[in-house]
Formats: structure tokens, sequence, C-alpha cells
């Protein structure tokens, strides 16, 4: 027998992971629908829509508002996602998108794994919403990790139908027909699996034989027929510049590059930035109006920001004069709660009570508060200049 391990024994150990990963969910999470969207009090209620907690409790007893009175549960009452979204819309402070106006959207990049890319998109996603916005978010990510967020296996619960290849084979005109709810109200997903890879080779492919084929443009048209039913689009980019990341980058108004402060991962981020415009560059061969291509921001995001180490403080700084006006004034702590919420398959928002340092916990979810706030407060003025020059 010849020594080393043969690539028929690879099928062996990915069966066995898959079926791990199964049980691993299945024991972590409820019964179908396996992941539940958190509870909200009276009082959470209230501030989530600005308020002070009495308006709640002289609210709910006023049937011509029309707002859901909850569930009471002893002393105080419970309700759920649906219903807190209805008394953000009701209540809150939040400016709705003007009619008229198209929805945004926002790709979440970096071309190194483990920068908390997925878990930026998937908070950012669920804090919009308790903005009141209605978002959509697409995995273009073969790992698939966005999809598992919303408690969805890719290798066993989703089909090629559900992802974005039909659009990428020119099946599918828009990307309506892979829309699907998820189990955070005002969150719809676009699901990703194992099978995307293969648009790597169909996008170059197919461009080789149509000179007229945009293979960078797909996502894009795909993208415009439901801009005026969503607020936002967040895209999950693989940690690659491949020809999906492409079509992500071409296809958003707006960039955020999560960057954790440490030493290796600022390296990494150069070579992002380097790539990016390396792209850029050769686009213009290619796209004969790329100059016109204008996002309406791009952020560098302080991720798993870890305090508590003394390289921190160097490679912040470093960060900061590197990037400058790019870089957000919120950093996303690396905490116990982000930690043990992501050994769930969920985020600081699937937590409606922490077991833990309650000082802890709001510490990790202020921070994500902040971000959904300063990108939502962009958004508004981004839509009422829209607005004004229409």
């Amino acid at each position: 027998m010849l020594p080393g391990v043969p690539l028929s024994d690879l099928r062996k150990v990915a069966d066995r992971a898959s079926q791990m990963l199964v049980n691993v969910r299945e024991s972590m999470l409820a019964p179908h629908p396996r992941k539940k969207s958190p509870v909200f009090t009276t009082s959470q209620v209230a501030a989530l829509c600005r308020v002070e907690r009495k308006k709640v409790i002289y609210s709910w007893d006023k049937p011509e508002l029309g707002l859901p009175p909850g569930i009471a549960n002893n002393r105080t009452r419970e309700f759920s996602l649906a219903e807190t979204r209805v008394w953000i819309d009701k209540l809150g402070p939040f400016i709705k998108r003007p009619d008229g106006t198209k929805g945004k959207k926002i790709a979440i990049g970096n071309f190194k794994g483990g920068v908390a890319k997925t878990t930026t998109a998937m908070t950012l996603a669920q804090g919009l919403s308790l903005h009141g916005r209605r978002v959509l978010i697409i995995d273009l990510d073969p790992q698939a990790s966005l999809t598992a967020l919303t408690g969805t296996l890719a290798d066993s619960e989703v089909e090629e139908e559900q992802t974005v290849l039909p659009l990428i084979y020119g099946e599918e005109d828009d990307v309506k027909y892979a829309i699907q709810p998820t189990y955070w109200d005002g969150v719809d997903l676009i699901a990703a699996s194992a099978a995307l890879f293969s648009a790597e080779f169909y996008l170059p492919f197919k461009q080789s034989k149509d000179p007229h084929f945009e293979f960078w443009n797909v996502l894009n048209k795909g993208l415009e027929p439901v801009l005026e039913e969503y607020d936002v689009v967040i895209i999950d980019t693989p940690p690659a510049l491949s020809y999906m990341t492409i079509n992500a980058f071409m296809a958003a108004d707006a960039l955020i590059v999560p960057t954790p402060p440490s030493a290796l991962d600022y390296a990494s981020s150069t070579q992002f930035w380097n790539l990016f415009a390396d792209l850029a560059d050769n686009m213009k061969g290619l796209v004969p109006d790329v100059e016109q291509k204008r996002y309406d921001f791009i952020h560098v995001l302080l991720s798993k920001v870890d305090s508590s180490l003394a390289s921190t403080h160097a490679v912040r700084d470093w960060i900061n004069r590197t990037y400058e006006s790019f870089v957000l004034p919120i950093e996303i702590p690396t905490t116990t709660v982000t930690a043990s919420a992501a050994a769930e398959f969920g985020t600081v928002y699937d937590i409606s009570k922490y077991d833990g340092s309650n000082r802890t916990y709001q510490r990790a979810r202020e921070a994500y508060d902040r971000f959904a706030e300063m990108i939502d407060q962009e958004l508004v003025a981004l839509w009422q200049a829209q607005k004004e020059s229409a």
C-alpha cells in the first residue's frame, strides 16, 4: 500500500464533517424552526422606540393605535420580534425611505478569513431591522457562513436554485426566485452553498465565448428589480478576489471592510487594498464608464478588538494613519458574549437574556447598536439626497 492519504479518503472526512455539523447544530438549536428570534420586554421595546416605558404601557391599551399588546408574563409583558418591529414602525423616530427612492447595496469585504466579515453582515442586517428597515442579505461565499447564521445548513438544506447560480447561468433575470424569509423578521436571505464555486469557472468561460457578456454586472442587473422592495441589501463576499466578489463590489453602493487590529490582519488588509486597486485599474480596459463608478461610502470597521493586548494600541494607530477618514469611530470588541453567541450559530442580537455579566453583554451590544445607527443615519442622508436630486 502506498503511504500518504489518497484523495478518496477526503470524501470520508467530508461526510463525517457534514454529519458532525448536523449533530452539533441539532444539539444546540431547537427543533424546526431551529432558530428563534428573541423576545423583548416592555423596557426593551421602549428603548428601541426611543420612548419612555410608560408610553409603551399607555399605548398597548389603545386599540386605535393598532399596536400589538404582547403577552403578559408575570409582572411584565413580552413582545415577539415581529410585534416589536410594529412598535418601532409606529412609535420609533426613524425616518422612512422616501417614495421614489431605492434601497442601497452594501458589500462586506476582506480577502482574509476570520476578520468577522460574516458576523458584521448579519449583525448589521439585524441592527438595521431594529431601525424599521427591510433588509435582504445575500451570501456569495461557498462556505455559506452567513447562511448558517440564519440556522440553515448549506450542504443539506440549500438547493442550487436557492442561490444566485440560476442568475449567473442566465436562467433567471433577477434574484426574486431565490429570496426566502429567515427566522428574523425583516431580514430575508439569498442562501449560499458549495455549488457557488462553479461560478468562478462559468463567468470567465462565458466571457471568453461572448465578448458582449458583462461578467462583472450580472449581480447588479439581477438586484435592480428588488431595490424598491428592500431598504438595504447586504452582500457577504468570499475572502478572495473572486468573480463573485467582483460582482458584489461592482454592484455595491457602499463598502465595509472589517479589520481586526492585529499585525497579521493589518498586513493582510494592505493586500486587500492593493488587489482592489489593481481590479479597478484592470476594469478600465473592460468597462468604458468604470470611472463613473462611485461608492457612497467606504468604511474600515475595527473588529474583534481586544484592548487588553499591548499590540492592539499600536496596530490601531497604524490602521488610523493608513485609512484615515475611512475608519469608523466605532470598535467591535471581542467579548465572551460574542464568542458564546458564535458557538451557537448566532450573534449578540439573538440573545434574549444573557446568563453572564450584564455589563459585558451591554458593551458588546452597544457597539453593534452604534454601528447600525451610524450606517442607518448615512442611509437616510443618501435617500434624502436622492429624493432632492430626482
